[in-house]
């Protein structure tokens, strides 16, 4: 007998949907079949799609260090409530994961934690960790990060987003000799060296002009950080991955220019992958007047040119997945000057939902979604177990009502900070029920989840 079935569903792949009922036992996808069978529970999810779930490689739950504006609890119950299953958490935190001895530390830490399968990223430092990288790769780091141009708190090893040259106990942005280095020794290991794209010596030269200008309005922040400032980092990150055959990753790329960098390097057989963001792909610069200062990012969201050319990008499979850069703070910080205000808001319950309403609307199809939104992604990062319906691979499931209209609301967020730039926002197509390798954990917007059941992805 089965543990888990459900039945009479809509069953999505990325290639084709079909009915038929999906079987589970031990965790894992047992049968896909239309043959009716016995198992323990039973859910008839008539009329319902069936989708992988959701995989969500770019997420900030901010803990440990800054857990009043998130934790790993809050953050992957929204991860679940919205349809993702697996994430991956970014290293900046404090502390960082610069080592084998860091990683462990922080799987054990999350493990009391996670309501969602969980992989967790390192962080690169240049020479000051550069050694470590081998055994921290070989230890089960999901990938590697870079924040490109960024100096570093010598005392405390956390990233300086916006520095002074004059400040004090600062160690300065590696040079392209040092990255180079770094992408040679990443080569090594074979896992992906992932870059934050954007040219900081233009950005502070920019900015720089502009507060002795005076503007504040919403252009001039993109003038402060424009597609110039990613182009310039994708190309250098390109020749170097070029030269040396790293796998290079660029993060929430936002850009026409960049896309067309991208497309132009994957031509020539650089080992290049991308991803883009939701708030890149539904947002532009003409937004911010209805929308205001939720919408600060970074990298900033660009122009309206911008915004098609990534949707054509991962129409064509120059950009090859989508991650929300979920990256909360807290509400009161968000609610003051645009220029003072920090960059980041909720995006990993809102991802999947956005894209449903995408399907009715007509421009993509549920396929699509299984594709750019979980086997993508899975491929890239070598997630055996992830990524699709396929028996063998784990129970990953989310059931979706493409008929349930409903709006985003930020009271109805699960994160410890609920606020997104698409508040207000009408959505048709719904996930209503999650499963983690067949468990069932969110039920009709619901936690039921008794405790947490998430694990290490190594």
């Amino acid at each position: 007998m089965y543990d888990l079935a459900l039945k009479n569903g809509f069953v999505v792949t990325d290639t084709e949907v079909f009915r038929s009922n999906i079987y589970v036992k031990d965790e894992k996808i047992a049968e896909i079949s239309t043959d009716d069978k016995e198992a323990k529970q039973v859910f008839d999810v008539n009329g319902k799609y069936i989708l992988p779930g959701c995989i969500d490689t770019h997420c900030h739950f901010r803990d440990p260090g800054v857990t009043q504006k998130e934790d790993f609890t809050t953050g992957t119950q929204a991860a679940i409530a919205g349809g993702v299953t697996t994430v991956f958490d970014m290293p900046n935190t404090n502390p960082s994961v610069l080592s084998a001895k860091d990683l462990q530390w922080k799987a054990d830490y999350f493990s009391k934690k996670a309501y969602a399968d969980y992989g967790i990223w390192g962080l690169a430092l240049g020479k000051l960790n550069l050694d470590e990288l081998p055994t921290l790769c070989a230890s089960g780091v999901s990938a590697v990060k870079f924040f490109w141009g960024y100096a570093i708190n010598a005392k405390t090893k956390a990233l300086i987003y916006n520095y002074d040259p004059k400040d004090t106990d600062v160690i300065l942005p590696p040079g392209d000799g040092e990255v180079y280095e770094l992408f040679s020794e990443m080569a090594k290991t074979g896992k992906i060296i992932a870059i934050h794209a954007e040219n900081n010596e233009l950005i502070q030269t920019l900015t720089d002009k502009l507060k002795q200008s005076g503007r504040t309005d919403y252009e001039a922040l993109v003038d402060s950080r424009p597609a110039l400032a990613e182009a310039l980092t994708i190309q250098t990150a390109s020749l170097l991955a070029k030269a040396t055959g790293a796998h290079l990753h660029i993060l929430h790329l936002t850009s026409k220019m960049g896309v067309d960098i991208i497309r132009k390097a994957k031509a020539e057989g650089v080992h290049i992958t991308a991803e883009t963001c939701p708030q890149y792909l539904f947002l532009s610069s003409k937004d911010y007047d209805t929308v205001g200062p939720m919408m600060k990012v970074y990298p900033v969201i660009k122009h309206e040119e911008d915004r098609l050319a990534l949707w054509q990008g991962l129409f064509d499979g120059t950009v090859d997945f989508m991650a929300s850069d979920h990256a909360p703070h807290l509400i009161s910080e968000k609610q003051g000057p645009l220029f003072s205000i920090p960059a980041g808001m909720c995006g990993v319950e809102t991802m999947l939902p956005l894209m449903l309403n995408e399907v009715n609307r007509g421009k993509i199809t549920l396929p699509f979604i299984a594709k750019v939104l979980a086997k993508n992604a899975a491929t890239i990062y070598n997630l055996k177990d992830k990524g699709s319906l396929t028996i063998g691979k784990d129970a990953d499931m989310v059931v979706v009502d493409m008929q349930k209209i409903d709006t985003i609301e930020n009271n109805k967020l699960h994160s410890k900070q609920p606020l997104t730039a698409f508040a207000g926002r009408e959505i048709q197509g719904w996930p209503i029920k999650t499963f983690l390798r067949g468990q069932l954990v969110v039920d009709n917007n619901n936690i039921i989840a008794n405790a947490p059941c998430g694990k290490w992805i190594k």
